[in-house]
This record gives C-alpha cells, structure tokens and sequence, in this order.
C-alpha cells in the first residue's frame, strides 16, 4: 500500500510531462544520415530511464564487490573457528588427568612435566 501511495504522485507527474510536450523533435545519428522523430516528452524520459539503467548497473558493480569480500571474510571465520575448536580440544587433552602407572614412582606432576618435553 505504501509503494501505491509513493508511486502514484510520481506516475501522475510523469503522465503530465509526457502530455505537456507532444511536440516531436529530430534525432540524428551523427556520421550517418540516420534520423528518427520522436516526441520531447519520449526522448527526456527514454533519456532518464538508461541514465537510470546505468546508474543502477554501477550500483549493482559495487554491490557484488562487497559481496566477494563478506563471502571471502566469512569463508576465514569458517577456518579460523576451526582451528580454535582444534586447538581448545588439544588443550583439553593436554589439561586431562593421567592415570598413574604400576611401578611408576614418581609423582603426577612430574610425570606430566616429563611428557610434554
């Protein structure tokens, strides 16, 4: 409902441009000797729509370029979360108690500390 409400004044305004200017206009086609007549109001408004065209293709450029960089930026979170969770199960492991061997007489803490040398 909103779009109609905005989109109507704009519609009427461009009706009334296209039926203030019926008056056709010559154009040419420089190094040839192409002509084409065509009403004031079709050549402004055809004029405005490929600028409008164009503009929106530079617009879409831009856009897809930022896109690549989210894409590439999410694809690094991806790794780098994988690593973080390898490198917390590894440390998890490293943290774990071991269990005491028969026969072994030194303390835990020093069996540890030998283990990780």
């Amino acid at each position: 409902m909103l779009r109609i409400v905005l989109a109507a004044p704009f519609l009427l305004i461009l009706v009334l441009f296209a039926l203030s200017n019926p008056q056709t206009t010559p154009f040419k086609l420089w190094p040839t000797d192409f002509v084409v007549e065509l009403p004031l109001s079709l050549a402004v408004l055809g004029a405005m729509g490929v600028a409008f065209v164009a503009g929106a293709l530079v617009l879409w450029m831009s856009v897809l370029a930022a896109r690549h960089r989210a894409r590439r930026a999410e694809r690094t979170v991806k790794i780098l979360e994988a690593q973080v969770a390898e490198l917390k199960a590894a440390q998890a492991r490293m943290a774990a108690p071991r269990p005491i061997l028969q026969g072994d007489a030194q303390p835990p803490a020093r069996a540890l500390a030998l283990t990780e040398r």
